[in-house]
């Protein structure tokens, strides 16, 4: 079967030529010690990470691709000396660069306005807790909490828009209601609320289960009607199957669809299409129906289809919760990676996805969480773990039988996909 070519988004953007958002890890030193940290950072830069002159090349092929969101990460972004000029050298080349500090001494008053001065268009900061004893605890580094509060102060006067990003877990899954309250307070745009992947020392005690997913995802549509900023969810592409499912079950209650997420990442662009359920009643989307709800820019990216990574040494991954090699920009164009690389490839095509997620009548927009399939079970096209929707064709004496006999794909495996 021939794989299914990707839809354009919002602006003609083809997936399979061009990724939405891509990720740098500009280092992996950092001084804090987060439990759930992917990249498992340490205080000392690794001696071949980029270098100025990779890392400027490297912004000459996002800008060529025309990638529209490029984002700096790490580690801490500010154990680089050079990150001010790389961030000013994207702004040269129409390169829009968010960065994503960690909260140390380093990130400072001065820092903020040197971001702003560069062109930043975005500063991305985390924040798990509402009060420094739930934050700190996770951050592994006391007063980090006030630290985040404190830049978040700094980068509302140096005129930055602030993302906050909030990696949901059992520590701090109680803690939403009082989250939201402050985020209010701080005049944030974004809550980008992340789902975590067990990976680095993410630990998969953490993890919620598919009930608690659905809990918390009632909780996230709640939370959207009533902020004043946008919600953006990571690692949780099943959440766009349960706004689609709640939207419609509110259509025919006839109840509307007057503010229902309407601040989600999925409708904030959807002002002149508030039927954004259209299409779906019958089962499986149509082709014309993702074309008329294109403008849901983010809806159908996914790790490697619309999202990439590149490593601090140039390795490029389908994301950074995603560990499996597809090439290295010191030895391939980024451009070819991304386009021909068999692991990318194999996960833009949704008929590979297995079990639920391959019937699922939402694949398309969905395709659960590759990195959370692989890390749990091996295998980067297998269902997606902690969803328990049930597609229409599904047979669920059939998950049984298909587990026993499915067999984990391996990372050599995957040049013949």
């Amino acid at each position: 079967m021939q794989p299914m070519r990707n839809i354009p988004a919002r602006g003609g953007l083809n997936f399979d030529e061009t990724p939405f958002l891509a990720i740098w890890e500009v280092t992996q030193s950092c001084d804090l010690a987060c439990k759930h940290c992917r990249a498992a950072a340490q205080p000392l830069a690794h001696p071949d990470e980029l270098t100025t002159a990779e890392g400027k090349a490297l912004i000459d092929q996002i800008a060529e691709m025309r990638v529209p969101i490029f984002v700096f990460t790490g580690g801490d972004p500010l154990k680089r000396k050079d990150v001010f000029e790389l961030v000013r050298y994207a702004a040269d080349q129409g390169v829009k660069v968010a960065v994503t500090p960690s909260a140390t001494p380093l990130l400072t008053r001065e820092a903020m306005f040197r971001f702003k001065d560069a062109g930043l268009v975005r500063l991305g900061i985390s924040l798990d807790g509402s009060t420094p004893l739930i934050h700190d605890a996770f951050r592994g580094l006391p007063g980090a909490w006030a630290r985040t509060i404190q830049a978040i102060e700094w980068a509302n006067e140096a005129g930055i828009p602030i993302q906050v990003h909030t990696t949901i877990s059992r520590h701090n899954v109680h803690d939403l209601d009082n989250l939201c309250a402050l985020f209010e307070k701080l005049a944030i745009v974004m809550w980008n609320v992340f789902f975590l992947v067990p990976v680095g020392r993410g630990q998969i005690t953490d993890l919620l289960s598919g009930e608690e997913f659905e809990q918390v995802f009632g909780k996230i549509y709640e939370l959207s009607q009533r902020v004043s900023f946008q919600i953006k969810t990571t690692e949780a592409m099943h959440y766009r199957r349960y706004l689609i499912q709640h939207n419609l079950e509110e259509r025919r209650l006839g109840h509307g669809h007057p503010h229902g997420a309407r601040r989600t990442e999925y409708e904030a662009g959807a002002a002149k299409d508030r039927s954004a359920s259209v299409g779906y009643e019958a089962g499986a989307p149509t082709a014309d129906a993702q074309t008329r709800n294109a403008n849901w820019t983010t809806r159908r990216v996914n790790d490697g289809k619309g999202f990439l990574f590149v490593s601090h040494i140039g390795n490029v991954y389908p994301s950074g919760f995603l560990p499996i090699f597809a090439g290295n920009i010191r030895q391939q164009p980024l451009a070819e990676i991304y386009r021909n690389a068999p692991i990318f490839k194999a996960l833009r095509n949704t008929t590979r996805l297995e079990g639920k997620c391959g019937a699922c009548e939402f694949k398309e927009i969905c395709g659960g969480s590759r990195a959370r399939a692989y890390a749990l079970t091996g295998d980067p096209l297998a269902q997606e773990p902690c969803c328990i929707y049930q597609p229409k064709n599904w047979d669920p004496e059939l998950e049984s039988q298909a587990e026993a006999y499915r067999q984990p794909i391996q990372q050599v495996d995957l040049v013949t996909l």
